[in-house]
Parts: structure tokens; sequence; C-alpha cells
């Protein structure tokens, strides 16, 4: 059965984007105006996001809200599925996202990133992509615009640990902008090595922020670690997986638990869980199985 649901976001995705094909031609008409593309683009992006909601029964859930900046930053995640490349188009708006120019060959999708604009690099250039990335996230910042990126580079199964490309240090440097780390567990349910989407419900921790001025090496690795921990964490918590459960707080049943950060704790109620497991805590993090 839930392979037949993803099968039918899959149809519904690309009737919903070929719909946007009318407006890609009245936003030409009227000069490709930057705002009233990002604004299409974020009505697409949320009518995925319904989409899979509907159709998948996959949604998401947001803890930190608390540690996003007030004004533009660099936002870094982790890469495991394609959602992140869509959701973060609702999630912040206005966004400016450094994507691989590969995707320039999707119809339609490839228009707004150009027109948005995204910050498109060819990988394959090496240091004339890094000064593109720089300048073009300057420009971007200057404008009142988050940037976004995933320093990893591809997407990464659910297991393997945190570790970027180089690149990401220097931007950080260059753009002299506090940092906000975000982690995903959206492999879980859709990603690369899943032969479906599954219903479930992506967690999206923003974490504590880094300030800029850092050394290079002390900022990455500071990053990584931070991602690191709490991709572990979310995956302890997938691992409780009750037979029945609600997130205390949430009307959703999710297949896979999620966490929230300290004072605010999250707690599954459910009728059963697995022998000797009550509590998981990491750090500033807590979670606790309710019999």
């Amino acid at each position: 059965m839930q392979r037949v649901r993803s099968k039918l976001f899959d149809v519904f995705l690309a009737l919903w984007t070929g719909l946007f094909t009318p407006a890609l031609a009245v936003l030409w008409l009227c000069g490709s105006p930057e705002r009233s593309v990002r604004l299409a683009s974020r009505l697409w992006a949320r009518g995925v996001l319904l989409g899979l909601k509907w159709l998948v029964g996959l949604t998401y859930a947001e803890q930190g809200q608390h540690n996003i900046p007030e004004e533009p930053c660099l936002i870094i995640a982790n890469h495991q599925s394609t959602w992140e490349t869509l959701a973060f188009l609702a999630l912040f708006p206005d966004v400016a996202i450094v994507a691989k120019q590969e995707l320039l060959t999707i119809p339609v999708f490839s228009w707004f990133l150009r027109k948005s604009p995204m910050i498109l690099i060819d990988r394959e250039s090496g240091s004339k992509a890094v000064r593109k990335m720089v300048d073009e996230s300057r420009a971007a910042l200057a404008g009142g615009r988050s940037v976004l990126i995933f320093p990893e580079g591809t997407r990464k199964g659910v297991s393997e640990p945190i570790a970027f490309k180089r690149g990401v240090e220097l931007l950080y440097a260059k753009l002299d902008r506090v940092v906000l780390p975000v982690a995903l567990n959206s492999g879980h349910f859709w990603g690369p090595d899943r032969p479906f989407k599954r219903s479930g419900i992506i967690s999206v921790s923003y974490l504590d922020p880094i300030p800029p001025g850092l050394p290079g090496n002390e900022f990455t690795r500071r990053v990584e670690q931070l991602l690191e921990v709490e991709r572990k964490t979310i995956m302890a918590a997938g691992s409780l997986r009750p037979a029945k459960g609600r997130l205390i707080g949430s009307a959703t049943e999710p297949s896979i638990g999620a966490l929230t950060r300290a004072p605010d704790k999250a707690r599954w109620s459910c009728g059963s869980a697995p022998d000797g497991i009550q509590r998981i805590d990491n750090g500033d993090w807590h979670s606790e199985v309710v019999q």
C-alpha cells in the first residue's frame, strides 16, 4: 500500500509542477521579477509538502526555532534526501540555495532556479566555483536573503557520518555571518537508497548558532560535531519504534520518533516499548518512553 501511495505522489508532483508552466510564462512576460518568482516557488513547495502529507502520510516537525537568527545568516544542513531541497523554500522564504548546476536539466524547476536566483555552481570548476559561490552569497545576504548550503556535497545514507567537502570553511570566513546548523533525518523516509517514500515525521532541528570569526578548522569541526551528535540522537529515537504511539502535543502518529530540546521533553505515550529502553539522554536532549 505504501508503495502505491508513493507512486501516486510521483504522479501528483509531475502534474503540480506542470501547472506552473503558465505561471512561468506570465512571469517571463512581466520581466521575471525576482520576488514574484520566489513567491511562486514557495507556493509550489508548499503544494508539494501538502501532497506528501495527504498522499504519502509524510510530514515534518521543527525543533529549536528560537535558535533561528533574526538577521540573514548562513544555513548549513546535512543532506539525505530531495525533501530538504524543496522544503527549505517553504521553511525560509527568500532563501538562496547553493545548488549544483546539474539541476538545470529539470524542466520548469530549472527556470525558477535561475530566476529566483539561486546560487548555481559547477562542482568540476574548482576554485572558480568557490569564487562564484562566495560572490553570489554575498550579494544574496546584502539583499536580505539567507544562504543555504549542503556541505556534504551530495545525499548521504542515514547511517553515514557527517563529513564536509572543502569550500564551506572559506565561505564561512568570507561571509562573516552567523551560521545556523540544521539537522534532518529525511533519508529515513525519502532517501536515495529507498525504493519508495515512507510515511512518518521528518525531524528538522535548528541547533545552536555558530558565531563568525572562528578559525576555519575549528568551525568545520564544531559544525560537523553538532550535526553528527544530532544525527545519532535522531537515529536513537527511531530505534524505539513503538507499535502505537503519538508525540505529545501532536495529532500525528509518527513511525519514527522525534525529539525536542530541553527544557521541553519529547515524550512517547505508547502501549509498549522495547525491553530495557526507558530513556535516552544525549547532552541536553531527553526522550522518555512512558509505559
